[in-house]
Parts: structure tokens; sequence; C-alpha cells
């Protein structure tokens, strides 16, 4: 099969490395330091456990030179889908499938979902259509990406925890193609199964990014910390509550209780969030996909949120005043000059 990572960052890297090991045919797509880094010396991933993987993937930095794929993973950061959204053009054929792994809620989420807002577009996500218009729905596999990995130095993805990729259907189906992504990435090593309910899925991890990543943003604190200090922990349990309420008006069934989702999060031990990584490299931070989505979806539900949209406001301003700052450094500015 042959599989283009659009994004070979903490996650896309890591599938695109053992995928790779795993007998696919797997080109990335990247840019800037990490992409010079993997043409020269591949892809590398240091597990968890020691093991160290190096994949000589085919790199480049313009989709059309990858051409026609089986697989498209869209690994990139939910605020560059709309970068690389016309560019996914040239890698797809007639049975092209698109699988997307970003944190927290996906642009799709509405389309084919059968219910009430079924259609539905979110416009913190997708404002003008740009991606509902570049993907097509019926080329969509949903995908929870549940592993924590980061990337260490350029061409190098270090895996932290987790292994889980469960996929599905956006109409719940369990399709053959679906089945055939499932069995791949079992082959590849990791844990995946075809669920009927990818939404749902969904729901059960954005409910932890959606308090975790920006409370971590904000205090700097690895997720263990945010467990263990007890008014960062009820924070987080005021945010799940409000967001549980979301979820159960868009007829969403959590399989697990707020505690045993903060349990969990306190296990992963101490871990920076992505959102805290981007923060520290000062990279934008995902507040829609993460936050804005959410509180969109509380609007279209009439569902009180005081304490996430607390939350964002304050992550939001985070970001704007650290991206403020770093177009006025000295090297920012010298970089604009090149």
């Amino acid at each position: 099969m042959k599989v283009c990572v659009v994004g070979a960052g903490a996650i896309g890297g890591l599938l695109a490395v053992k995928l790779a090991f795993a007998g696919e045919t797997v080109s990335v797509i990247d840019r800037g330091a990490h992409l010079s880094a993997i043409m020269s010396k591949g892809l590398h991933l240091h597990w968890q456990d020691g093991t160290i993987w190096k994949a000589n993937v085919k790199a480049f930095d313009k989709t059309a030179e990858a051409g026609e794929q089986d697989l498209v993973v869209l690994g990139v950061k939910a605020y560059d889908l709309r970068r690389v959204a016309e560019g996914i053009r040239h890698l797809l054929g007639p049975d092209t499938m698109v699988m997307t792994v970003q944190n927290g809620m996906p642009w799709w989420y509405f389309q084919k979902e059968g219910g009430s807002f079924d259609g539905t577009r979110l416009k913190s996500l997708d404002p003008d259509g740009l991606l509902s218009e570049a993907i097509h729905p019926d080329r969509i596999l949903g995908c929870v990406a549940y592993p924590a990995a980061a990337i260490s130095t350029p061409g190098v993805i270090q895996h932290v925890e987790g292994e889980r990729f469960p996929v599905g259907e956006l109409d719940g189906r369990e399709s053959e193609r679906a089945k055939k992504i499932s069995d791949a990435l079992i082959k590849a090593g990791f844990k995946s199964r075809v669920i009927s309910d990818i939404r749902a899925e969904m729901w059960l991890k954005a409910w932890g990014s959606l308090t975790f990543n920006p409370i971590s943003a904000l205090s700097h604190a690895t997720m263990a910390g945010i467990c263990r200090y007890p008014e960062t922990r009820q924070l987080a349990v005021a945010m799940m509550t409000e967001a549980h309420a979301i979820a159960s008006k868009l007829g969403i069934t959590f399989r697990h209780t707020i505690e045993q989702r903060v349990e969990g999060a306190e296990k992963v031990g101490e871990h920076k969030t992505s959102m805290l990584q981007d923060l520290e490299a000062g990279k934008p931070l995902e507040n829609e996909a993460l936050v804005g989505a959410i509180l969109e979806m509380g609007r279209l539900t009439n569902t009180p949120t005081p304490v996430i949209e607390s939350v964002y406001a304050l992550i939001k301003l985070l970001d704007e005043v650290t991206q403020a700052n770093r177009a006025a450094t000295p090297e920012a500015a010298a970089t604009v000059a090149a």
C-alpha cells in the first residue's frame, strides 16, 4: 500500500516509521530542518522501551512530487490543515483514503453524522469551507491517535507512551477499507480496531485534550502535575463536566467517568502536552481544534460553558502575546528579511 504522511511530526512520524517497517511504501511531506534531517539521515523513532528504528522514507516538501497514494495520513497540526489542503489533490486517486489524526475535534465532525446537526460546518475549524471542499467526506477515515510522542531533534521522534489507533467510518459502517487500515496498523505493531462510533472515541480523547492542554500551557505543568495539584485537578473536572453536557446532547455516551479519565491522565506521568511543547517551541497553539470547536458545539446545543470560555480566553491571549513577542525578536526579523 502506498502511504503518504503529510506532516511527519510526533504522531505522523511515528506512524511513518512503523508502517514503513511493516512493508508499506511510505513517503512523507514536511518542511524546514525536520525535512532536511529526514532527507539526509532518514527518519528515526526512539520507542519508550529503548528500541530505535530508522526508516529511509521518501521525503518531499511538495505534495505534487509524491504522486497518487492509497492512503494519505494528515499528520499536521489542525491550524496547518488549511495550508496543505490545496496540495492534497495531488495525492488523490479514485480510491485514495484520507485518515485524520489531529488532536481535538475534526472539521468534518458533522459530515455524515446522521443527527440533527448533520452537515453543519464547524466555522471555528473550517470558516470558509476550504477543507470540506478540498477533501470529500467519502474519502475520510476517522482515527484517534492515543500515543504521546515528540520531535526530540530534527529527524528524530521520541515515543513517550501509548500505541492505540482506533479507526472508523464517518457513518459508522464497518467497511472493508477501514478493516484494511486497521490491519495495516496492527501489522505495524500498533493496537487498532474498527469502531462503529468514531465520534464517541474522539470525545473521550478530546475530553482530556480540552482540559490538560490549555491548563499545561498556562501553568507549564506536566500531566501528572496538573492532576496532583488540587486546584488544577478541580479545574480540569469542571471543564470536563461542561464538555460532558455538550457531548450528551449530541448523543455521545462516555465509557469512562470523569474521575477515571483524570486518573488515566495522571498515569501518563511527567509528560508535557502537545500544546505546552508548541508553546515552548514558539509555535502557534491548537486553540480552535482543542477548545474553540467544543465551545462552538456548546453554542449549537445551547449548553452553558463558563469555565471553558474563561480558559479559552486566557489561552488565546497567551497565544497572541507569545506570537507577537516572537515576531518582534531580532531573530524573527532576520528570518523575515532573509
